[in-house]
């Protein structure tokens, strides 16, 4: 069942997202960041426990990011990835978003749901807030993705 985080999720999300920021295949956030964005989540839970997370930021009137999707490596390959993206497309649609950008280390998984590379520089500045605290700036090597919703 996907439903949106509450508090309560918290730690499992943190979690989650440890398991492959330590794998350096997403970049980790602070508990408290968690708790600070806890509205931008969805989750994906099946008897009690989430096996996967992923939030849709919204960063100007037609923009919005979706960031730390993260599926427990137990359950990998049960579309759990790909429910949640595209919750959080569903979404961004009903609050008329134009485009959703990822910064992403799996650009093919992005591709199927539309998102094209694009160059990070033409992410307007505004979303780079967060890149200042990130242990890799400024040698990012994720890669920008665009996808733009009619």
């Amino acid at each position: 069942m996907i439903r949106n985080a509450v508090i309560k999720d918290i730690k499992e999300i943190h979690s989650l997202l440890k398991i492959y920021g330590e794998r350096g295949e997403l970049l980790p956030r602070p508990l408290s960041k968690l708790y600070d964005h806890v509205r931008d989540f969805w989750v994906y839970e099946d008897d009690g426990k989430v096996l996967g997370c992923c939030a849709l930021q919204f960063c100007w009137d037609d923009l919005a990011e979706i960031r730390s999707l993260a599926v427990n490596p137990e359950h990998e390959r049960k579309k759990i990835g790909t429910k949640l993206v595209e919750r959080a497309l569903s979404e961004a649609i009903a609050f008329n978003i134009k485009h959703v950008f990822t910064l992403t280390y799996r650009p093919g998984f992005f591709q199927r749901f539309g998102f094209e590379k694009i160059d990070r520089s033409e992410l307007p500045l505004k979303i780079w807030a967060d890149c200042i605290l990130c242990i890799k700036f400024p040698d990012c090597d994720e890669t920008a993705m665009m996808k733009v919703i009619m």
